[in-house]
């Protein structure tokens, strides 16, 4: 398939942006569904933003919970979703060599 240079608006400031015909190609090899929604400016700045919490750091969030294996009360480094087992360290360690993952 034969690409050609697109012209997009970027959906945070609004600026026109070229999406060229061997990023078009890229994406259609990685088999990516979705054009830029940002030109790259926007997207370096979202990204920044998104990878630093308020003081310039990495934020780690730490939650308490109970381990849905044992009952042992444990943190995770991450918030739980609702209705998804959560395991201690043990028990998720137990599991993962169970599956045959490393």
């Amino acid at each position: 398939m034969e690409f050609q240079d697109r012209t997009l608006r970027c959906m945070d400031c609004g600026a026109e942006f070229v999406w060229t015909a061997g990023e078009q190609s890229f994406f259609a090899d990685k088999n990516f569904k979705n054009e830029p929604k940002r030109c790259r400016a926007c997207k370096a700045k979202r990204a920044e933003r998104l990878a630093t919490g308020p003081s310039g750091t990495r934020e780690r969030v730490e939650t308490k919970t109970v381990c849905s294996n044992c009952g042992k009360e444990t943190t995770v480094p991450f918030r739980p979703t609702q209705g998804r087992p959560v395991f201690c360290r043990e028990c998720f360690q137990q599991r993962k060599f169970a599956a045959g993952g490393a």
